[in-house]
């Protein structure tokens, strides 16, 4: 009984995160990283999800890797999660709608704090997957390009 409980837990929970990684993939948010947390826990139940965890990670890691490779990437990474975090405030305390907005000012920026906060834990996520990127990534791509600059064309 209790190992059935926790089957159905571990699926559901990857299933969310699965479908939480594929919304994110056009919406702000880590995509890739919900989808590989998402694939990773369904690959504890099913073989068919073990089989596709690897390129998912692979995926994942690449596009970490390619976030932090020049310097005008992560500046515009950091500038998204400014934008991220002060739209969530901003949403947060709800300003009265402007003079342009057509519909009733109930309408607008609807969901309060609720909104808000979902989209600051947002930018905070972010902002430590750059991070995290930064601190992992940015100096293995240092080193390969030293590595690269040694070695001679046409060895290794």
């Amino acid at each position: 009984m209790r190992s059935t409980a926790k089957r159905i837990a571990v699926e559901g929970l990857g299933w969310i995160l699965v479908l939480v990684g594929i919304a994110a993939l056009v919406l702000p948010g880590p995509g890739l990283l919900a989808l590989f947390a998402g694939v990773a826990l369904l690959a504890t139940q099913y073989e068919w999800a073990e089989r596709r965890l690897e390129p998912v990670k692979k995926a994942a890691l690449r596009t970490a890797a390619d976030s932090v490779r020049t310097w005008p990437r992560i500046i515009l990474s950091l500038l998204g999660v400014g934008w991220l975090v002060g739209a969530g405030i901003y949403w947060g305390i709800s300003p009265a709608a402007p003079s342009w907005w057509p519909l009733d000012d109930t309408y607008w920026l609807m969901g309060g704090w609720g909104t808000g906060a979902t989209l600051i834990g947002s930018g905070i996520l972010a902002g430590a997957m750059v991070v995290y990127s930064f601190l992992n990534f940015r100096e293995i791509k240092a080193d390969q390009r030293e590595d690269e600059a040694t070695t001679p064309a046409g060895t290794a």
